[in-house]
C-alpha cells in the first residue's frame, strides 16, 4: 500500500517535472502582433493586455483605472493617448498600440509578473523586438 502511494506520488512528480518545462522557455516580445486600437485590432487578449497594462501606468500616477473587458472603446483610447502623451512624451499621441508604444507598455517601470516584460501579454502586444 505504501510503496503505491510513493510510486503514484512519484509519477505525478515526473509528470509535473515534464509538463513545466515544456512549458517554460525564453520568452519573446511579439513583432508580428497586430496592432491595436481604432481601425485596428478592437477586441480579444490583446486590448485585455493593453487594458491591463495601462491600469497599472494610471494605479502609479494616481488616476481612475478602466475596466479590462477586452473592448476597445473611448476610456481605453483614452487611457492609452494619456499614457503616449505622458510617458512617451508624444505630441502626437493617436491612441494605436503599435511597436514603439506597445514596447514601452511592456517594459514600463511596474513590476507586474503576471502580464509585464516577462508575462502572459508578450505573444499579444506589438512591440520593436
Amino acid at each position: 500500500m505504501i510503496k503505491k502511494s510513493i510510486g503514484r506520488g512519484l509519477v505525478a512528480a515526473a509528470a509535473l517535472t515534464l509538463s513545466t518545462a515544456a512549458l517554460a522557455g525564453t520568452a519573446q516580445a511579439s513583432t508580428t502582433a497586430p496592432w491595436l486600437g481604432y481601425n485596428h485590432t478592437t477586441s480579444g487578449t490583446g486590448v485585455w493586455c493593453v487594458q491591463h497594462l495601462v491600469n497599472d501606468y494610471l494605479r502609479l500616477s494616481g488616476e481612475a483605472t478602466i475596466l479590462e473587458d477586452g473592448q476597445w472603446g473611448p476610456n481605453t483610447d483614452s487611457a492609452v493617448r494619456d499614457f503616449q502623451q505622458n510617458v512617451l512624451g508624444s505630441s502626437q499621441a493617436d491612441g494605436v498600440v503599435g511597436p514603439k508604444t506597445g514596447s514601452k507598455l511592456m517594459n514600463f517601470d511596474w513590476h507586474d509578473s503576471y502580464a509585464g516584460p516577462n508575462g502572459s501579454c508578450l505573444p499579444f502586444i506589438p512591440t520593436t523586438n
